[in-house]
């Protein structure tokens, strides 16, 4: 490509509305426009970046062995319906109707129509295992878009999904797909982590997600010191050390008078927050449900909507604790009228702080045998320096940027949909199935979140628009012209991405242009060519080295020999 009447164009301030480092230099460097709240269009450049990224996932999904299909954005939400998702999904769907009034989303999954189209091929167990995939068009109207391409309301994913006869098979399907992800990320030279995650409204027995870490990350990784444990936040084990075993003490009631929190009531009675349990009063399909967890420990909502199998817990109104005895404030696990739920820890505590259910007032050497619960279960989340349930390690956190998943959704979809096989024995089973997605905006915007500097972004070579850059100095000296476009000639014919930088600019810009954008290499042709001199420049290390203008060839090609994963 030449620069010269191409569409190119980069932005000298950085973009106002951009809060990530990525998503501003994705904008000022002329890759991607902003048109609505997570909306972007890719121009030229950043369309060939795009694509190299997809270049890369399209070959280690075609290497496993799956098969590529494209399926359609607009689908008829009965599809959905079928499912029970379009209560699930809510609002991140968009919605609407056509001229007949039939409703429709624009998809933002697509488990659904795969199981339709399995269901085409599949009659007997001698039809699988197979693995179809796409890379489409995902739309989810989400409430807060933000950082860049990191979150967004229309993005590219690729997804794809399994059929297995039996989990044994799901098995080892994941693993053939979980190995194409490891080189994919692995060829991008992306510093990422595999963490166990929640299910979410996709549902299924495990899932898995790769997490680039960053410090712009939303996600929060939970990481042990010691070995190579790695969780989401939601999910991760709480793992409390054992306190030696003490006396039991005579229970007492004392006086908190306006002390509602657990810090002020902990720190009044001078007591460690550690030996005090608070309550959280919530509402659990219309009853309310008082959660009682450690004073320094937080609910995990994902954790309690899986114990105790519902999709939503929200906080309780006054209306709902009304039907109790409860006080906020001073709301105790004693005598209380209400369903009761305690974190596992809680069973290892004693002689512990906590509400009495009276205004104003506190039990202090409450013991476990001093209360009937219902439900007991792991409801808290992991703290910074918590035991690794692995090797005893300890833990630490780092932020994280979502890029891939790993789903085994089981029969769920196949159950839905009525996707069955004759086994062996002639007798009718459901399909086993697996789900996939990996994000390619996503994985633009971590490459650039880990590999920049305060001139812009740093591209690998596999994924940079172009691997060298040709820049003419004084585009009015004839032997400058002619070995600027004998060298572009020479590396289009060897298939090497060049563009050269022809424009009527001081080079100062030019530099500062190829710098911003990222190409892994520099060649500059100005005054020295009269000695047969070029200088080539390094992107990821800003060196710099002057070479003989016959040997630039082979000094490009070493280069890439030596960086291309």
């Amino acid at each position: 490509m030449k620069l010269k009447q191409n569409y190119f164009y980069t932005l000298r301030e950085d973009a106002k509305d951009e809060e990530s480092r990525s998503g501003n230099l994705l904008v000022r460097s002329g890759m991607i426009k902003k048109v609505g709240a997570g909306i972007y269009m890719f121009l030229p450049m950043g369309l060939k970046v795009l694509n190299n990224i997809k270049s890369i996932i399209k070959e280690e999904m075609d290497k496993s062995g799956a098969s590529e299909v494209l399926m359609p954005s607009l689908i008829p939400l009965e599809y959905y319906e079928a499912c029970g998702r379009v209560s699930s999904l809510g609002d991140s769907m968009f919605k609407l109707n056509d001229r007949y009034n039939k409703p429709y989303a624009l998809g933002p999954t697509h488990e659904e129509l795969f199981t339709m189209a399995a269901k085409n091929v599949i009659n007997s167990y001698k039809d699988l295992p197979f693995t179809i995939y796409q890379q489409a068009d995902k739309f989810r109207d989400e409430p807060r878009p933000r950082y860049g391409l990191i979150r967004v309301r229309e993005f590219i994913m690729k997804d794809a999904y399994s059929f297995d006869k039996d989990e044994e098979g799901l098995d080892k399907s994941y693993n053939i797909m979980k190995d194409a992800y490891n080189k994919v990320f692995e060829r991008l030279g992306i510093d990422y982590k595999i963490v166990k995650a929640d299910t979410g409204v996709m549902g299924g027995s495990l899932s898995e997600e790769y997490q680039a870490v960053t410090d712009i990350g939303e996600d929060v990784l939970v990481l042990c010191d010691k070995c190579d444990y790695a969780s989401n936040l939601e999910v991760a084990d709480v793992i409390s050390e054992k306190e030696a075993l003490q006396e039991e003490k005579e229970l007492e009631l004392v006086e908190t008078p306006n002390k509602k929190t657990i810090e002020e009531v902990c720190e009044y009675l001078n007591i460690n927050i550690k030996n005090s349990v608070k309550a959280l009063l919530m509402n659990v399909k219309g009853e309310l449900v008082v959660f009682f967890v450690r004073g320094d420990r937080e609910l995990n909502l994902v954790k309690a909507t899986k114990l105790l199998g519902v999709s939503d817990i929200t906080f309780a109104d006054d209306n709902l604790i009304a039907t109790s005895n409860a006080v906020p404030g001073f709301t105790g696990p004693i005598n209380l009228k209400a369903k009761i739920v305690i974190d596992r820890e809680i069973l290892n505590m004693q002689n512990f702080c906590c509400g009495a259910n009276v205004e104003g007032k506190h039990y202090i050497n409450a013991n476990v045998k001093d209360f009937k619960y219902d439900v007991v279960g792991d409801i808290t989340s992991v703290k910074e320096g918590d035991i690794c349930p692995v090797c005893q390690g300890h833990l630490y956190f780092k932020k994280g940027i979502e890029i891939g998943n790993l789903f085994k959704l089981g029969t769920k979809y196949s159950e839905k949909f009525n996707l069955t096989y004759l086994d062996e024995f002639n007798q009718s089973k459901n399909v086993v199935m697996g789900c996939y997605g990996m994000g390619a905006g996503r994985i633009l915007a971590s490459i650039i979140e880990q590999n920049n500097d305060e001139h812009g972004m740093i591209l690998p070579l596999n994924i940079a628009p172009y691997k060298v850059a040709i820049v003419l100095i004084d585009d009015n000296d004839e032997l400058q012209i002619q070995k600027c476009e004998e060298l572009y000639q020479e590396l289009n014919k060897l298939n090497i991405d060049v563009l050269l930088d022809n424009r009527h600019e001081r080079p100062g810009v030019k530099f500062k242009d190829l710098d911003l954008i990222g190409i892994p290499l520099r060649v500059t042709i100005g005054k020295k060519i009269n000695d047969n001199i070029v200088e080539v420049k390094q992107r990821s290390n800003n060196d710099f080295t002057e070479i003989k203008y016959n040997e630039v060839i082979s000094y490009i090609q070493n280069y890439i020999k030596d960086n291309l994963k």
